[in-house]
């Protein structure tokens, strides 16, 4: 596939909207809510579960995300928080997915994107107007139109970043996308703040510090973090790196009864903007 047909590759279902009777509320001319959103029953139990573990209400009010915004997604990967975002802004909005590219080199980044197309598409009630870019630095980084986007949003993404050592080539991409004004909102596992590098390129954690400092170098303005995704009983510190806790469970039955008791890891939330 060319670099032109990748980065303006849309899914485009039905041109036909449906309503969402289930999901509407009727206080707001239809809209659904992002807390009927998170709840919905398009969604699946288990992800429903996750709400608690997530806080996904919480977290998209204090990135100040409004129906009428252009949002881009970050890596969606299956599509947890896709499932709310993307139909809170359907009407009156716009959603960019920037997912895995077909043309990436991790085996595991195509089928991943595909999972996703093939979600989407099923649904075009909910997903129809969703736009799939793909991202894969440096080759494919447009990701909507040059200073088109309200808000760029990115969930427990940046530690893999670090890892490919490609952290400053993403902030790039988010910035390029973003209007002047527009919001960045980061949740990332949060490490303690006098890890180094190396746990940061290994465990899955990276410190507070070290993400505003790559937002700063792309050229972001930090506004304000939240404690709304903490888990203080977390220590950071795991056999598996992050992936210890649930719910990846790397070390299997290993210690599971207290890594079910710590929950997901401790998270970092973030909120940067772009200067006028």
């Amino acid at each position: 596939m060319s670099l032109t047909k990748a980065i303006s590759h849309t899914l485009v279902a039905s041109s036909l909207l449906f309503a969402l009777p289930a999901l509407a509320d009727h206080h707001g001319g239809g809209h659904a809510s992002l807390e009927q959103l998170a709840a919905g029953d398009h969604r699946s139990a288990t992800n429903i579960a996750r709400n608690g573990q997530r806080n996904p209400v919480e977290t998209l009010e204090f990135f100040g995300l409004k129906p009428d915004m252009t949002v881009i997604e970050i890596l969606p990967s299956t599509g947890w928080y896709t499932e709310i975002i993307a139909p809170y802004v359907r009407d009156n909005g716009k959603f960019y997915a920037a997912h895995f590219s077909p043309n990436a080199t991790a085996s595991y980044m195509p089928p991943n994107l595909r999972g996703f197309e093939a979600k989407i598409t099923a649904e075009p009630e909910l997903y129809g107007k969703v736009t799939v870019r793909h991202l894969n630095p440096p080759h494919e980084v447009v990701i909507a139109p040059a200073e088109s986007a309200d808000m760029a949003l990115t969930f427990r993404n940046v530690h893999n970043w670090i890892m490919a050592d490609q952290e400053h080539e993403y902030f790039a991409t988010f910035f390029a996308a973003l209007k002047p004004g527009g919001v960045l909102g980061v949740v990332e596992h949060r490490a303690k703040p006098d890890a180094g590098m190396e746990v940061m390129r290994t465990s899955g954690y990276v410190t507070e510090a070290y993400v505003k400092k790559i937002a700063a170098a792309a050229g972001f303005e930090f506004v304000e973090s939240s404690e709304i995704n903490a888990n203080p009983m977390d220590p950071t510190v795991h056999p598996g790196g992050v992936w210890t806790l649930p719910p990846s469970y790397s070390q299997g039955d290993a210690d599971r009864a207290k890594y079910q008791a710590i929950g997901e890891s401790d998270r970092m939330t973030l909120k940067f903007r772009k200067p006028l």
